[in-house]
């Protein structure tokens, strides 16, 4: 179904300003390195005052199709989930920016932090059928979280974009969904800040998803974890990811490419794409990439890569890795707190 479809162009960004955990948590008398330990978190990405879910996304999309026709792009999809307008899409100001624009078809996606692996599979599908030439996937956040609160130490800021059609340096084997009501995240209809089920969001949340998911794919597709190169999953923390990957069979050297939050926090909808683009840093034509996001509310969309010839020279023009440790500011929590707003006035 999926022969000869899959990525064709790709990139990722992380906001410059960073803050540590100790700093969050000396603000709220908390214990920070304790706090980071048991998150396996280091600091967070910050989105500053001029940067937000749309401005990341076409950052990103402009570095996935700097080497192709923007002209040709004929599906594009922006997940996110903190989107700068509530009626108003990011994917038609996307499309503009970056050439697309008029001829295709565009939406905003959500699903919690799995909205930009649907994007990928609806670009797949579309590009495999013939109704499009060029489909691009972004998945896109900034960070939200209440002040105190679990989500402040873990949230982070960034965005990747994936540029999907036929002859891929990267090749689509096949995909696997899995899908249920699980509310163990939310947030309402004017409400700033999300809200979460505390240790319910793990074992009966992530684990069934994401391990379900992996399973399912596993038997589509007759493999198991020893035939992966590297493998990815969403990164609410940076415990989780490890642990789901031990429980599947993968050794940590495989999962270790992917794993950017400690470093950047969770970028929610951009979590485990961001750790696919850094595995696409470095991966090799014949290796294979397992790839599971996760969505809260609640669904896991796993995804089986094989990197083609090409893939060195179709590199994105900074690694991950790169921009993660590249010219980095930090900042205070009174710094932080003014940019991402935390603070009202009249």
């Amino acid at each position: 179904m999926f022969k000869n479809v899959g990525i064709i162009g790709y990139g990722a960004v992380v906001p410059r300003m960073r803050i540590k955990l100790e700093e969050i948590a000396r603000v709220w008398g908390k214990d920070g390195a304790k706090v980071s330990a048991g998150l396996n978190v280091r600091e967070k990405a910050v989105a500053a005052f001029d940067e937000d879910s749309c401005t990341l996304a076409v950052e990103a999309a402009r570095i996935a199709v700097r080497n192709h026709d923007a002209a040709r792009i004929g599906a594009l999809f922006a997940g996110s989930e903190s989107k700068p307008y509530a009626v108003k899409p990011t994917a038609s100001i996307v499309a503009d920016a970056i050439g697309a624009s008029p001829d295709l078809t565009a939406a905003d996606l959500e699903f919690a932090c799995k909205a930009g692996t649907v994007g990928m599979q609806a670009c797949m599908a579309m590009v495999a059928s013939g109704m499009v030439d060029y489909g691009l996937a972004i998945g896109s956040d900034t960070a939200q979280g209440r002040p105190a609160d679990a989500l402040e130490f873990s949230s982070g800021s960034g965005a990747a974009a994936f540029l999907i059609g036929k002859n891929p340096i990267v090749e689509l084997i096949d995909t696997f969904s899995f899908t249920t009501d699980t509310p163990d995240f939310w947030r309402r209809q004017h409400a700033e800040f999300p809200q979460h089920a505390g240790r319910f969001t793990g074992e009966p949340a992530y684990f069934k998803h994401v391990l379900s998911a992996a399973k399912g794919l596993f038997e589509k597709t007759g493999t198991t974890a020893k035939d992966y190169d590297f493998a990815v999953f969403h990164q609410p923390n940076g415990k989780f990811p490890l642990r789901a990957g031990e429980m599947l069979g993968f050794e940590k050297e495989k999962i270790k490419q992917g794993l950017i939050t400690p470093f950047i926090g969770n970028t929610y909808s951009a979590a485990s794409m961001i750790g696919l683009a850094s595995v696409l840093d470095v991966v090799k034509p014949g290796q294979k990439i397992f790839v599971v996001s996760y969505g809260s509310g609640a669904g896991s969309d796993a995804l089986a890569f094989e990197a083609k010839k090409g893939i060195e020279a179709a590199r994105q023009p900074e690694a991950v890795f790169d921009l993660i440790g590249r010219d980095k500011v930090y900042v205070d929590y009174a710094v932080y707190a003014k940019h991402r707003r935390k603070l009202k006035t009249l």
